[in-house]
């Protein structure tokens, strides 16, 4: 996971008492490498926003009406794509918070010095794990799990981007920038104002009839490689070599 400024770390807040929830976000705010990505009122709220926004960073409260912390993680599933840190005003919950895969948990009350220590343990953890390297996509009742690895390449469609994974497609909730500025790092790149394509995926690189170039993914699929990027493209490609 890289945690630098190009690609900061993406924290979801989910609490129903919107004074927690502004709390957290204003301690998150003074940290330049965290993106508050979203902030949620109860467990329902949760899931649509795990879906789209794909957190690194989940802060969880565990008492909320209806569908507390550990039923919300039953509902994703085993091994969600985020790490967790709970947040709770009872000490009773802190072992079962391990339990179920919790980085740390804050006490309520916290002060400022406790939640600096919790994030920064989370920030190098996440570093050292490179968890946040899938997103979760929303099929109907249930999330899929994309890894970056299975992405042969993303299209813009419209505020949203679409993603090509062995022939299926998925529409994620986040603009293509965006997605350029997280994938970057992990083997994919720019090869037009609508396309990102992932390096492991090209077969080859040939030139089109109208002189542009192309790269050809292992799929067979063509994606034109417009002017402004194809010397970006290959550099990125002779140094993956």
């Amino acid at each position: 996971m890289n945690t630098t400024a190009q690609t900061p770390l993406r924290a979801l807040i989910v609490d129903d008492e919107p004074l927690a929830r502004r709390n957290i976000a204003a301690l998150l705010a003074r940290d330049p490498g965290v993106t508050v990505v979203g902030q949620c009122g109860s467990a329902d709220e949760a899931l649509a926003a795990i879906a789209g926004a794909s957190p690194d960073l989940v802060f969880l409260d565990v008492e909320m009406p209806e569908c507390d912390g550990f039923a919300l993680l039953e509902r994703l599933g085993p091994a969600p794509a985020f790490a967790i840190v709970f947040v709770t005003a009872h000490h009773q919950f802190a072992l079962r918070a391990f339990d179920v895969g919790a980085l740390d948990y804050l006490l309520k009350p916290f002060d400022d010095q406790r939640f600096e220590r919790v994030l920064a343990r989370a920030k190098e953890r996440l570093a050292m794990s490179g968890a946040a390297r899938r997103f979760l996509i929303r099929n109907g009742n249930t999330l899929e799990v994309v890894k970056f690895s299975e992405i042969d390449w993303v299209e813009a469609s419209d505020y949203y981007s679409t993603l090509h994974v062995g022939g299926r497609t998925h529409l994620l909730r986040r603009s293509l920038a965006d997605l350029d500025a997280l994938l970057a790092a992990h083997g994919f790149a720019r090869i037009h104002r609508s396309t990102i394509v992932n390096l492991e995926r090209i077969a080859a690189l040939g030139m089109r009839e109208d002189g542009e170039y192309e790269v050809v993914l292992r799929c067979a699929r063509r994606l034109r490689v417009s002017r402004r990027y194809r010397k970006p493209v290959l550099e990125r490609l002779e140094t993956a070599l």
